[in-house]
């Protein structure tokens, strides 16, 4: 005749605590790299997304110069080819959809006497940094009021290209989520209200991030 081994009600709630504690561990290792992916996964859509818009706008300016073609036109084609094939490369490193495409959708507001003036935008903690070759430019005009910022990935001194302003006039761009700012003349023609060049991008751009979202833009001079 056999004899079931009892466990005492002392053992049985021993056993109930370690059970405990090692699935309590286990869910919070999970919980643990569950927050890391995610914020992982969010870095890289802000890259995605940074490199996306700048596919577009470049396609965009492409395809405008196809359309309304002058003796320079093959060349600008030529050089934002090369640039789209730059970006792919970006892409590619950074994880993203190799040849994505997003355009700036950003409402854009064309210069008007009811554009509110410099001294209405949100207010700053402290006065920008003008990294800029112009730092002494004076506040100015606020122009493209929503309007994101990118690069347009071309080499180059610090320079911007534009939809709505021609050569020659002077563009500061402030990035307000780090303060910083820069003065740039407009080069070139793009598909945005502000499109800068790698060099004038790097002035003012947060660290891994393609795309400033909440930017003031102004124009000055």
């Amino acid at each position: 005749m056999s004899r079931r081994r009892t466990l005492s009600t002392k053992k049985k709630l021993v056993l109930l605590v370690s059970a405990a504690a090692v699935a309590g561990g286990g869910a919070f290792a999970f919980a643990a790299t569950s927050n890391a992916s995610s914020v992982q996964n969010a870095a890289t859509s802000t890259v995605c997304q940074g490199l996306a818009t700048a596919f577009g706008n470049n396609e965009t300016f492409i395809a405008d110069q196809r359309a309304n073609p002058d003796a320079q036109s093959e060349a600008r084609i030529a050089n934002r080819e090369a640039v789209l094939a730059q970006i792919k490369v970006q892409q590619e490193a950074s994880g993203c959809e190799v040849g994505e495409s997003a355009q700036d959708s950003q409402p854009v507001t064309p210069p008007a006497a009811s554009t509110p003036p410099a001294a209405s935008a949100p207010a700053q903690s402290a006065p920008a940094e003008d990294t800029g070759a112009d730092a002494g430019a004076a506040t100015g005009e606020q122009v493209c009021n929503g309007s994101t910022v990118t690069l347009s990935g071309e080499a180059g001194a610090p320079a911007a290209s534009s939809n709505q302003f021609p050569a020659g006039t002077l563009l500061k761009v402030t990035n307000l989520d780090n303060n910083k700012s820069t003065t740039v003349e407009v080069t070139a023609t793009s598909g945005s209200c502000a499109l800068l060049n790698n060099a004038a991008f790097e002035l003012v751009r947060e660290p891994g991030k393609f795309l400033i979202r909440n930017a003031l833009i102004e124009k000055v001079g």
